[in-house]
Formats: C-alpha cells, structure tokens, sequence
C-alpha cells in the first residue's frame, strides 16, 4: 500500500508500505480520509521523542470496513486503544487507561490508505456524511472533552459565562463552536495568524489578535487553552477572572513557568485535559452531522501524496485551513 511515512525532522516521504495484518479482535480499514494533527506537526519537526521515525503518523481517521465483522461499514476510528479491563476504563474513563496506545505514536498511523484498528474502537459514521468532516471527530472529541470537563468546574452555568479560546486550528475552532452551541453569554477566540483568524470569523466567531490589541486581563470566566505554549497558559492566567476554570489541551511546550501566585490567590481551577472518552467521539460525530457545529467548510482536502507540501504549508502558516485533511 501506499502511506506517508515521517523519515525524519521536517521530512516525509510518500512510498511503498508493507499493509498491515489484522490481528485477532482487529479490522482493517481502508482510509477514506485523515487530518493533520496538531501533534503530527509536532512529530515533524522532532519535538516528540515518542514518535520514532521511520513511522506512519496520523490518527485522525474515516473509512470503510474491509476485514471485519460489518465488512463495508463505514466508520470513524477511535485512536486510542485502551486495555479494557483496568479501574479507568472500567469506570468509563478510558483516556486515562496506563496501559493506552495511540496509533500513530508507536504503532503505525492512518496516513495510509489502510490501518488496522481493534473492532471495539470503530464508530458508525452517519449515511451520507462528508469522510472528511466524519475525520474531524477526534479533534472535536478534544474540544468537547476539555470543555465538558471545564464547564463541569465552572461555579455558575455555562450560559452566565464568558468564554475564551486561545488558538484557532481545529481543536480551538471547534472549541468556539462548541461553547456557541452550548450557549455560553460570550465566546471569543484568540489567534495571531490573520489567516486563521478570518476563518474563524467566517465561522461565526469573535475573535481576538493577541499581537495588535490590548491584552485580554481578568475578563473570562472559562478559558480554553489549544497551544499550550509558556506565551499562551501566561495568556490564559491573566485573562481568566477570579474563581475562574483554564482547560490546558495543548501541548506546544512541555514545561516552563507560570503564574501560581495568581491561579493560588484568584482560585483559579487549571485542569489538564488528555483526549476524550468512546462517549465525547460519539456525541461529536453526531454534533459535526447533525449541523450544529455549523457547514464545516473550513476544512482542506487534499492527496495524500501531498501531505508533505501540506505539513510545510501549515509550519509556515500559509493555509487559511483551520485543517487539512489528506485523502488517500
């Protein structure tokens, strides 16, 4: 088969790949569509020491049942492959299982036209629906986890608050949608590619750019973190109010300081926010669907055989595309 396969720091290489042999449990699935993720960029330029190249990154899947118990269902792929049997996953919350794997971090990925899966992870993608929009559920499932989570911590309801997202690719995009479909009083997202920002405003956000405009201090009630950078949680704690909720997703630095005096002073809640569960992937298909998320026409297709050009595209942020997805 054919697969993009990262080689190296900022290189890949579109070629030949043995195909992959489903295992007992498992299903091989053709891919119908994949999108770059935040974290295969992040692979690419070698800043995640558990992505080893050569590997076939991507996790971000939809496709069609080969080999399987419902040959020629079409599915989305949940990424993450739990253990099944432990206190997390038997207690629902599967992401935290010390035993997960990621396809795509170890085992190989979906920026391939097949990958095998276990048959449990697969989910029913709705009649009709776009492969390419059916891919943007594991971003969504993110999204919707952090700010599950980060509503859950709010003192007052979601629809009392204010609401700030900081970055605009997918996960920060969807982030913004998903607080307007929730009813927050105000959503705004935080973007400093001018690019990115009007598609975001496109999408029906109010969006914000950190690198021309005052700061944004002691104003929201629940701020979304997507970068995940030292500049963007310094951001987060001067923007968020007092008693106020940071959900921290991204994770564009490992480590660095911040501000504990003000989250310790100002009882800010900072939680950490790691994937999503089987139930956040369901409820997200159903949202992109069902259309209130909005047209989803932010989303790029392009070859796989073109997925190099696209990882430079987005490292050099010349694609107003809030996500690039590649079609095998």
């Amino acid at each position: 088969m054919k697969a993009l396969v990262y080689t190296g720091v900022q290189e890949t290489e579109y070629r030949d790949e043995a195909a992959p042999e489903p295992q007992a449990g498992d299903a091989l699935v053709r891919v119908d569509a994949v999108g770059i993720c935040g974290s295969d960029m992040h692979a690419w330029h070698g800043h995640d020491p558990r992505r080893v190249p050569p590997l076939i990154l991507g996790h971000e899947a939809c496709g069609t049942v080969i080999e399987g118990t419902e040959p020629g269902s079409r599915v989305v792929v949940n990424p993450l492959i739990n253990c099944g049997v432990c206190e997390y996953c038997m207690t629902g919350r599967t992401n935290l299982c010390p035993s997960r794997e990621l396809i795509g971090m170890r085992l190989a990925g979906a920026f391939a036209e097949q990958v095998t899966i276990p048959e449990r992870n697969l989910i029913p993608v709705p009649k009709g629906m776009d492969p390419a929009k059916a891919a943007l559920t594991e971003p969504c499932a993110t999204a919707w986890h952090a700010l599950a989570l980060g509503a859950r911590a709010l003192w007052r309801p979601l629809p009392e608050s204010r609401a700030l997202v900081i970055g605009g690719g997918s996960v920060g995009l969807l982030g913004g949608l998903i607080l307007k479909a929730w009813g927050a009083r105000e959503v705004k997202l935080a973007e400093t590619n001018a690019l990115r920002r009007q598609t975001a405003s496109d999408a029906g956000l109010s969006v914000h750019d950190p690198l021309t405009k005052a700061p944004l201090e002691d104003c929201f009630d629940l701020v979304m973190d997507a970068v995940g950078s030292v500049r963007t949680r310094a951001a987060a704690i001067a923007a968020v109010r007092a008693g106020g909720v940071i959900a921290h997703v991204g994770l564009q630095d490992w480590a660095g300081e911040f501000d504990a005096r003000r989250l310790t002073l100002s009882e800010v809640t900072l939680v950490g926010v790691y994937t999503y569960t089987d139930a956040d992937l369901r409820a997200s298909l159903a949202a992109l669907h069902d259309g209130r998320l909005g047209g989803l026409d932010w989303v790029e297709q392009r070859p796989l055989c073109e997925g190099g050009q696209a990882f430079r595209d987005l490292d050099a942020g010349a694609t107003p595309a809030a996500k690039i997805v590649l079609v095998p």
